[in-house]
């Protein structure tokens, strides 16, 4: 069968197409697209089947959106979080002739994808001592942060969507809790998505930099970068900006943190993940022991999170591959 999957974001939209067979999946077309060049998810997809050079017929698609996934009856609806795009199953199975049609939350699609990952795709922060057929959690930065839960059921692990990343950030240190009055001048609500995303990591920038009452226009610049997150990271990683190896720093122990928070709130012992897109890119931060120390921070239940094994997601086409999985079920 064919199968269209996509992972619907608020910088990205990955497009595929895969042939599924008896355990096998084999990607016949796939394509990213900017999601800012578009106004809706209907015209990438009218533009990703323009593409295909196929005789067979689509027989599921399904998207991982970054947002809420609202059911109605039959169908769903979905808000991409930093887009102005609706999205309707039903209105996209109409538009183009697809027979069933599936919209997920993203993470829950991560959650789905990481039973396909290789080892190679992973990279492991701690091995812990899994516990078989026990509850899994996924967590990951990118435009915001992602979370999902993974529980066994009928024979495979069923992905659970949740909004976690929107959670109230608590801040463990002075400097945390400078971080949070700096960004109450200019938020209402400071969750962990807040800080654990690419804007965070530039919000981050600018606190230590008025902290330190410095205005340079190197560093205002900067933050005016068309990725400010990618500069700043890019930066800390080689040791040439102080206010950028800080900002990474910071960024990296409210991550370890807030993973913390959910393997205990999941129940974790089958595994944590770190998905998204920001940490391939900063595996070298990752593995330093910054993360470790935040996740396990946690007064008397250290010893149960020393238990838990925490994996890298190193593949960025988890996503895409959860998708299909779900849609070839359809």
């Amino acid at each position: 069968m064919h199968v269209l999957a996509g992972d619907i974001g608020g910088t990205k939209v990955l497009l595929q197409l895969a042939h599924v067979g008896a355990g096998s999946c084999r990607v016949v077309e796939e394509q990213r697209y900017e999601s800012s060049a578009f106004s809706s998810l209907s015209s990438i997809v009218q533009k990703f089947l323009k593409l295909l050079h196929h005789d067979s017929a689509i027989d599921a698609a399904c998207f991982g959106i970054a947002g809420p996934v609202t059911e109605a009856g039959p169908y769903q609806i979905a808000k991409v979080t930093n887009l102005p795009w609706e999205i309707d199953s039903v209105a996209l199975a109409r538009e183009f002739n697809l027979p069933k049609v599936r919209l997920i939350n993203d993470f829950q699609a991560v959650g789905h994808g990481i039973e396909a990952l290789a080892t190679q795709d992973r990279v492991l922060l701690q091995e812990g001592r899994a516990q078989a057929r026990a509850p899994r959690a996924v967590i990951g930065a990118g435009t915001g942060l992602g979370q999902g839960m993974l529980v066994w059921q009928h024979g495979h692990y069923e992905s659970v969507a949740t909004e976690g990343g929107h959670t109230d950030f608590a801040p463990t240190d002075g400097l945390q809790i400078g971080l949070w009055h700096y960004l109450r001048q200019h938020f209402d609500h400071i969750s962990y998505e807040r800080i654990v995303s690419g804007p965070g990591l530039a919000l981050i920038y600018s606190y230590l930099c008025e902290r330190d009452a410095v205005k340079a226009s190197a560093h205002v610049d900067l933050l005016r970068a068309v990725d400010p997150a990618a500069a700043i990271s890019e930066l800390a990683l080689s040791g040439t900006d102080m206010f950028a190896t800080q900002a990474l720093d910071l960024f990296v122990r409210v991550y370890g943190a807030q993973a913390g928070n959910l393997a205990l709130s999941a129940g974790a012992s089958g595994g944590v993940y770190i998905a998204g897109g920001i940490a391939p890119k900063i595996i070298h931060k990752l593995t330093d022991g910054t993360f470790m120390r935040a996740f396990l921070n946690k007064g008397r239940m250290a010893p149960l999170l020393a238990a838990v094994p925490v994996q890298v997601v190193m593949n960025p086409n988890v996503g895409l591959m959860g998708a299909a999985i779900v849609a070839s079920r359809l």
